[in-house]
């Protein structure tokens, strides 16, 4: 399967983009923020950085609970939606790279959650991470979620695994490269007749050496709960030293 390095530059937009924005429910976006809430650790009037901020489902929520959000994307697409259900404009947004954040040493916390870690390769990578650090005030909480784990990836790999989101259809097939340590992904979206075809690559990460690129980085690292084979997703508490 031949993937550009480069393939998250244009992967979301359109069909991809309309159903991330509607695979989630209100009531997951209430829970993730109320765990986000605890993990994070920050009073309210604190200072948050999300990214990437996607569609700003989860900026948006802590911010409606008085938190003050920087969300960070590099896709035009789903800035637009944020910015437009920003009605009361409670978010800064920011289009631009994941390794290049704004504002540094300004933030008191920040987050990574869902399926966004892991598009780049591993010089890509470990320059978000530090990017991270940089952006975090010292002893500033950074939360790392993924399912990008390599022991619970193989655990838990579906060769072609297949969702339903309103009128959207989505089949995707998986392939490891154990030589890359690449989850090769090519995701067929169906809608009203019409096929589109896009392909991803995520690293995957040994358990140990997530935690060693994220010290190297700069953080003190525990987990949110002791890890398990039987973990879909990890979530690292990354601490700014």
């Amino acid at each position: 399967m031949e993937i550009p390095s480069n393939w998250h530059e244009t992967f979301f937009d359109g069909i991809a983009v309309d159903m991330w924005l509607r695979a989630v429910s209100e009531e997951q976006t209430k829970r993730e923020a109320d765990a986000l809430e605890r993990i994070l650790n920050v009073d309210r009037g604190g200072t948050v950085l999300d990214v990437p901020c996607g569609g700003g489902r989860l900026s948006l929520a802590l911010a409606r609970r008085g938190y003050r959000v920087t969300g960070v994307d590099a896709s035009a697409a789903f800035l637009a939606h944020a910015r437009a259900s920003d009605t009361g404009s409670r978010v800064r947004w920011a289009h631009r790279d994941m390794r290049s954040l704004p504002d540094a040493g300004a933030f008191d916390a920040a987050f990574c959650v869902g399926n966004s870690f892991g598009y780049l390769d591993d010089e890509g990578n470990a320059a978000f991470l530090d990017a991270v650090r940089r952006a975090l005030r010292p002893g500033g909480r950074f939360v790392l979620e993924t399912p990008m784990v390599l022991e619970n990836v193989l655990g838990h790999l579906q060769p072609r695994p297949w969702w339903k989101v309103e009128d959207i259809h989505l089949l995707v097939e998986n392939v490891y490269d154990a030589s890359r340590s690449r989850l090769d992904i090519e995701y067929t979206f169906i809608r009203d007749g019409a096929v589109e075809v896009r392909r991803g690559t995520h690293r995957a990460f040994p358990y140990r050496e997530l935690v060693s690129l994220l010290q190297q980085a700069g953080f003190a690292v525990t987990t949110e709960r002791p890890w398990t084979r039987e973990a879909h997703m990890v979530t690292f508490i990354a601490t700014a030293r």
